[in-house]
């Protein structure tokens, strides 16, 4: 019987990896800003005003030869197929079952930076952006095997590593837009295997917070002044198979969890992050009767959480507080997507919302998610197979 149940519980967390990756061919004071995150003061309304710069990235993900896709937006969120840019590295032609495997970034002159993984060689990459144009810096060892996640702060990047024994690994980003690894700084994950899906920092750049879907583990790491990670502390989450999270401004995260994909049964939770690691629950488990909830992005004005539920085809919004992180079911059926919808982004004043859609392989164009009402926009084809990562602005 015992062999059974583990057997049973095995499934379970197979179908979640599955439906998540689906892809089948402030810190005291209420209202500080927190330089980087751009959370709005107490009582501000969110600037409208954009750069002229406009553009959406993804990646390609191919085993033949990793790229970046860029996509111009326009000023009424659509968007047109701009260029592929090599990254120098490879990808898997599969889901990661991950959040973050494209990022924007800034290095130490204040020029925007996109930082990509390069699952399938093991290597991630960096490019400065220009006009929206990019130019290959770097690409690196991740420090370990198929690389899925990655974040920034300051001049420090760290990526998770899914392959192999699980591991952290941290990089300097120069003000030429290259990556130069940081000597001490790749450690361990609370297993060899752990099923990482996304690592970021928190709290200044003072610690590091990473889910694991194998543990049902939220990890952290303190940084220290030399940006290598000293401490790991670690809790069960409040529901089974952590997977992407987004931060608000007062050292909350909320992250979505897929309860090993059981129809119906996804939910968000809510938790604090102490500048010495700590983490606590704040608000557990709230769900809107949808299924694998894998991706998590929060309005730039803190009011409203977005998942995409990959085996429910929808998109479900929740009302939140970024500053005491309570959660409230808004809309649960708040849009509909392509088949699959695993990564989102929001454009820079939170007004568009795009997804990443593995089974359909489109983008899905949503307006109006500062308001917490999405209205379909635009369906983007053509999107290769196995693409992964997502990013705006």
């Amino acid at each position: 019987m015992k062999k059974m149940n583990q057997l049973a519980g095995l499934a379970l967390l197979m179908f979640s990896l599955f439906s998540c990756q689906k892809d089948v061919s402030t810190p005291e004071n209420l209202g500080e800003e927190i330089p980087g995150h751009g959370w709005p003061r107490h009582g501000e309304q969110e600037e409208d005003n954009e750069t002229n710069d406009k553009h959406v990235y993804i990646l390609s993900n191919q085993t033949s030869g990793n790229s970046v896709l860029v996509y111009d937006r326009g000023r009424d969120g659509k968007l047109s197929f701009s260029e592929s840019v090599p990254t120098g590295g490879t990808g898997t032609g599969g889901g990661l079952g991950n959040q973050g495997a494209l990022i924007m970034a800034g290095d130490d002159n204040d020029e925007d930076v996109l930082i990509a993984v390069n699952a399938g060689s093991n290597t991630i990459s960096s490019f400065k952006i220009r006009g929206g144009k990019l130019k290959l810096r770097s690409t690196v060892s991740s420090g370990g095997e198929r690389p899925v996640s990655v974040t920034q702060y300051g001049n420090l990047v760290y990526v998770v590593n899914a392959g192999g024994v699980n591991n952290i690994s941290g990089f300097r980003l120069r003000y030429n837009g290259s990556l130069d690894p940081i000597p001490n700084s790749t450690k361990p994950l609370s297993a060899a295997s752990t099923g990482p899906a996304q690592i970021s920092f928190m709290n200044y750049g003072r610690v590091l917070v990473i889910t694991e879907k194998g543990t049902n583990k939220i990890v952290t790491y303190t940084v220290n002044e030399w940006g290598v990670p000293v401490k790991m502390n670690s809790i069960t989450s409040s529901s089974p198979t952590p997977f992407g999270f987004a931060e608000t401004g007062d050292r909350n995260i909320f992250v979505s969890e897929a309860v090993g994909g059981a129809p119906g049964a996804s939910v968000l939770s809510s938790y604090r992050i102490g500048f010495n690691g700590s983490i606590t629950l704040v608000k557990g488990s709230v769900g809107a009767g949808q299924s694998a909830a894998c991706w998590v992005v929060v309005t730039r004005n803190g009011r409203f959480a977005y998942t995409t539920n990959t085996a429910s085809d929808n998109i479900s919004n929740f009302a939140i507080n970024p500053f005491t992180g309570w959660i409230s079911v808004k809309t649960a059926i708040a849009a509909t997507t392509g088949a699959g919808p695993i990564d989102a982004g929001l454009s820079m004043n939170s007004r568009f919302l795009y997804t990443l859609d593995g089974s359909s392989h489109t983008i899905t164009v949503l307006k109006g998610a500062n308001a917490g009402k999405l209205q379909h926009v635009q369906t983007v084809t053509g999107v290769p197979v196995g693409a992964t990562g997502l990013t705006a602005r």
